[in-house]
């Protein structure tokens, strides 16, 4: 199992010095919410995947007047323990380093701590636009595999130099001489892009159907379905032939129009598309289905259970949710905040009170 043992925090948000020390099962950290417990889980978060899930600015995670901040955090794994430590400087200078060795790439970092976070804005997975919904996928298929992180990188590196060049005050003769060097990065990327999605999905959908029955009490299913143009019995052949047939748009347009930076998932229950159409109850409970869905699906692939992090998730549904919540994930190690907790004491394992 994977465990978080300790975190410490220098100049990190509100925390100037803090340290904070997790057991295995369910840790709690108790407080109003102006304590700063949003940004201990958030400094979890940046050690697991290199970034803030609130911001895309590290430097506000700088407490204000410093110049840098410090994470450090231990954890133990199946067969070793590991340490990350991490200083985000105001100029936006970011060192990380594993077990004493620095890292050149937010690559070297992702698998070394796998964990599933939710919280209330998590519920955007399913309200807000595509862009939620595929962070989702590449963030969770990053931490399961390094291959799909690089082909996620080389795409967006593509992408950006394709977008670029369509923006590019050139001669059509030029632009489009040039366009298939990009094209043909794009199509190798994102014919692995589109594929692991698929596998994903495939595989996550019987796990999101049992927690979905499990949090309805059997009254609902949950359906997910990747959403894309491009035709997934022939990608590589279909995606080249779209890019040249949508040549004159993305000109015209000046960007991408096709490709998996486009692509979507389509979530329904009980044949209702619940993105548009459900209720908040109904969209609160798809997002934790799928949380549940992706720890387990984690495990799975990666032979170590993920720390599960609920950021003030309780508040957001009833009690015998919260109650079945708890009881579906004690095999886990879970991170909880709340104001107050107000299920049974015996469940936690360890509390952090902020005052």
């Amino acid at each position: 199992t994977m465990e978080i043992k300790k975190v410490s925090l220098k100049n990190f948000r509100n925390h100037r010095n803090g340290e904070f020390i997790f057991s295995s099962g369910l840790n709690v950290i108790e407080g109003l919410n102006t304590l700063g417990k949003t940004n201990i889980v958030e400094s979890i978060y940046f050690c697991a995947v290199g970034k803030s899930p609130r911001t895309s600015n590290d430097k506000e995670a700088v407490l204000w007047g410093e110049n840098s901040a410090e994470i450090h955090l231990k954890a133990s794994k199946k067969y070793r323990d590991t340490q990350i430590n991490m200083i985000l400087s105001k100029n936006g200078e970011k060192r990380i380093t594993v077990d004493g060795a620095s890292l050149s790439k937010i690559g070297e970092l992702i698998g070394n701590l796998n964990i599933v976070y939710f919280s209330p804005e998590e519920k955007k997975m399913i309200t807000e636009g595509p862009a939620e919904r595929r962070r989702f996928m590449d963030i969770s298929l990053s931490q399961q595999s390094k291959s799909y992180f690089y082909a996620l990188s080389k795409y967006t590196k593509n992408l950006k130099n394709r977008n670029s060049l369509l923006k590019e005050d050139r001669s059509l003769k030029y632009i489009e001489s040039t366009l298939p060097i990009w094209d043909s990065g794009l199509i190798d990327a994102g014919c692995e892009i589109i594929v692991k999605r698929l596998q994903f999905l495939e595989y996550l959908q019987p796990i999101v159907e049992k927690y979905h029955r499990l949090l309805t009490n059997s009254k609902e299913g949950l359906n997910l379905e990747y959403d894309t143009n491009i035709d997934v019995n022939d990608i590589r052949a279909d995606f080249s032939r779209k890019l040249i047939q949508n040549r004159e748009k993305d000109l015209k347009l000046k960007t991408t129009t096709v490709g998996p930076h486009r692509d979507d998932i389509i979530i329904k229950s009980n044949g209702i598309d619940v993105r548009t159409y459900g209720s908040q109850g109904q969209q609160k409970t798809a997002a934790i289905s799928i949380k549940l869905a992706e720890a387990q699906c984690l495990e799975e692939q990666t032979g170590e259970t993920p720390v599960l992090i609920l950021d003030d998730v309780l508040s957001e549904i009833d009690e015998k949710r919260q109650l079945a919540l708890l009881e579906y994930t004690k095999n886990l190690q879970v991170i909880l905040t709340c104001p107050k907790f107000t299920q049974d004491e015996k469940l936690i394992n360890n509390r952090i009170l902020l005052e």
